[in-house]
Formats: structure tokens, C-alpha cells, sequence
């Protein structure tokens, strides 16, 4: 039996490209916000959008790749729950740019600051 990604270099870049990936499409991140709130059926995940429940069901697939949400089935309902611990993945992404940022902007800031002076 093959494991995938788990053990293969660059696992954590592919994670990275699905999460991504699906937050970018505002339908998807509509749909996670709307399950801050908490657990939710298809349906009423669906009612709110000019779409038929096909398409939100492509989108809940995405973000369910991406593991950005679980489904659980009971009979013929579907509930789809938020997964917060891939946003921690790209937080911790962005945190490594953070620093560039900072010090790019405050060098600007220095910048700025001495030109100004006689």
C-alpha cells in the first residue's frame, strides 16, 4: 500500500496548493465563512447562492480536498463542518513573509524620513 504525501518531499507544498487553491474563489470562502458559525446542511449551505446545489456541491468537494471541511452523512443528509487547521498552514506561510514585509517597510519609512531632512 503507497502512501501519498505523507512521506514524499514537497508534501507540504502540495497542502499548501490546495488550500490555496480553494480560498481562491469567493463562493468557497462565502461558504467557510458561512460555517464559522458552525455545522450546516447542503441545502442550506446552497440557498443563499445563484447556483444549483451541483455546483455548490463542486465547491464543497474542493474545499473537502483541500481538507478546509469534513462532511458527515446520516441517511440522505449531508452536514459540512469548518476544519480550521489548514488555515494554520497558510498563516504560518505568510508569517515567514511577515518579516520581509516589516523590514522592507520600515526601510522605506528610513528612507522617506532622510530625504526629507536638510
Amino acid at each position: 500500500m503507497i502512501q501519498r504525501d505523507r512521506q514524499r518531499p514537497g508534501s507540504s507544498e502540495r497542502r499548501l496548493d490546495l488550500i490555496l487553491h480553494a480560498l481562491s474563489h469567493r463562493t468557497r470562502r462565502r461558504l467557510l465563512a458561512r460555517l464559522t458559525s458552525g455545522p450546516a446542511m447542503i441545502g442550506d449551505l446552497a440557498k443563499p447562492f445563484d447556483m444549483t446545489r451541483v455546483a455548490v456541491s463542486k465547491h464543497l468537494r474542493v474545499l473537502e480536498k483541500a481538507r478546509l471541511i469534513t462532511r458527515t452523512i446520516d441517511g440522505r443528509v449531508h452536514r459540512c463542518a469548518l476544519r480550521p487547521e489548514p488555515l494554520r498552514e497558510v498563516e504560518q506561510w505568510l508569517a515567514d513573509y511577515r518579516v520581509f514585509w516589516t523590514q522592507t517597510l520600515e526601510a522605506l519609512a528610513r528612507h522617506t524620513e532622510s530625504e526629507g531632512k536638510p
